[in-house]
């Protein structure tokens, strides 16, 4: 079991930044795939980025290319997505994913743990 919890969410103005934290705890893996997604009301939640272990490759989204990027500490327990350039469109509930290193990490089903979500609302 992996436990996931989301922190860094809030309000905050078009053109700011934001910066969400995951800490992991549970079970480890040597090598893994964590990653952020994230749902807007009325929409199906969307891959954001994606960091693999142990080489930490990371991935993103076109949407967010450019503006957000996911990092991990030398621990390899916690997982940043810093957010830079917020639209309006960023609006939605983030949140944090876990699972075994996946070729295919940008769907849901390539992660087997969740987080509980967090709330990034960005106003124009």
């Amino acid at each position: 079991q992996v436990w996931l919890v989301e922190s860094g969410g809030g309000l905050v103005q078009a053109g700011g930044s934001l910066r969400l934290s995951c800490a992991a705890s549970g079970r480890t893996f040597s090598t893994y795939t964590m990653g952020w997604f994230r749902q807007a009301p009325g929409k199906e939640r969307e891959f954001v980025a994606a960091i693999r272990r142990p080489v930490s490759s990371t991935y993103y989204a076109d949407s967010v290319k450019g503006r957000f990027t996911i990092s991990g500490d030398n621990a390899k327990t916690t997982v940043y997505l810093q957010m830079n350039s917020l639209k309006p469109e960023d609006t939605a509930v983030y949140y944090c994913a876990a699972g075994p290193y996946s070729e295919i990490y940008n769907r849901r089903t390539s992660y087997d743990y969740w987080g509980q979500g967090t709330q990034i609302t960005v106003s124009s």
